[in-house]
């Protein structure tokens, strides 16, 4: 499930998600929110609190995710993707050298340094 986290500034959006992720989750909150975002705005400031394996995101879930790079490819600035999962927030950092913006990732202990981190306009 992936539910907006509110009290963000107007042009980040975030999400958290939690147990099972579905292409309906990204075609109903992801989407939405990050086309809204690049049209008002131009670019995406987005953070994603990780709070569930991504082993329980659905096949379906990532080929949304993956329209959703693509579609916005040019938009991206900034990235936070905050989760305990080690390997995912090492991938964030390395995922940075290779896409538009900045992606970085956090523990969730780090969640407030990560809002701050992604709200910091580049």
């Amino acid at each position: 499930m992936l539910t907006v986290i509110e009290n963000l500034p107007d042009y980040v959006f975030g999400v958290k998600a939690t147990g099972e992720v579905t292409e309906v989750d990204l075609k109903d909150v992801l989407l939405p929110g990050l086309a809204a975002l690049a049209d008002k705005y131009g670019e995406i400031y987005y953070l994603l609190l990780l709070d569930t394996k991504v082993e329980n995101f659905t096949p379906g879930a990532w080929i949304q995710d993956a329209i959703a790079g693509v579609k916005h490819l040019t938009k991206w600035k900034k990235m936070a993707i905050v989760t305990d999962q080690k390997a995912v927030e090492n991938f964030t950092d390395i995922f940075s050298y290779v896409t538009p913006g900045e992606a970085k990732g956090f523990s969730i202990a780090e969640i407030n340094a990560a809002i701050t981190w992604v709200s910091l306009k580049s």
